[in-house]
């Protein structure tokens, strides 16, 4: 009779399990593991880019994330005609400030809402999302903690007390932080 060792039994049952859990992506031409290569950030740039071209937006999306991905390839899926895959260049910490101009001014008011919540979102956007037609993407504006003075000064003005009142907050916390 053999012995197996612990470990070696746990690593014998982790590969079957690994292979049961997996199985279903073979049905799925592949999806599961373009999504993971998009996401990886040793993936190169020229793969990046034919990740970028997938018909299925999932994977677009990974590449959109992908902190290595360039500004070129970011600028190409601000683009994109999935919402989700725009959203997830809005929040790459690695978007440019052109590419973000571009995002400011989307259609759908759920990636302007985004762009103006993100942290690290340039002023130059968040000074046009501050008269965004949307109270809630102005909202976002004035609680975002990049919103200059100059911003939520005029943000203090808006048709919208919820709007106004962040801004008051904010300015606050502005003024509190100078003290």
């Amino acid at each position: 009779m053999r012995w197996v060792e612990p470990m070696g039994l746990a690593a014998a049952l982790w590969v079957a399990i690994s292979v049961v859990v997996t199985a279903p992506s073979f049905a799925d031409d592949g999806l599961d593991a373009r999504r993971r290569e998009a996401g990886h950030p040793a993936t190169s740039e020229a793969r990046l880019q034919m990740l970028a071209e997938d018909p299925h937006w999932e994977v677009r999306q990974v590449v959109a994330r992908n902190g290595r991905a360039s500004q070129a390839l970011l600028a190409k899926l601000a683009r994109d005609p999935h919402v989700q895959v725009r959203i997830a260049v809005a929040t790459n910490v690695t978007t440019a400030e052109e590419t973000f101009a571009v995002l400011a001014r989307d259609s759908v008011e759920a990636v302007r809402s985004v762009v103006a919540w993100f942290v690290y979102v340039p002023g130059s956007a968040l000074t046009v999302l501050a008269q965004d037609t949307s109270p809630d993407v102005r909202l976002n504006v004035a609680g975002n903690l990049n919103a200059t003075q100059e911003i939520l000064e005029a943000l203090l003005r808006d048709g919208d007390a919820e709007v106004a009142d962040k801004a008051q907050w904010a300015l606050q916390r502005l003024e509190d932080r100078e003290h």
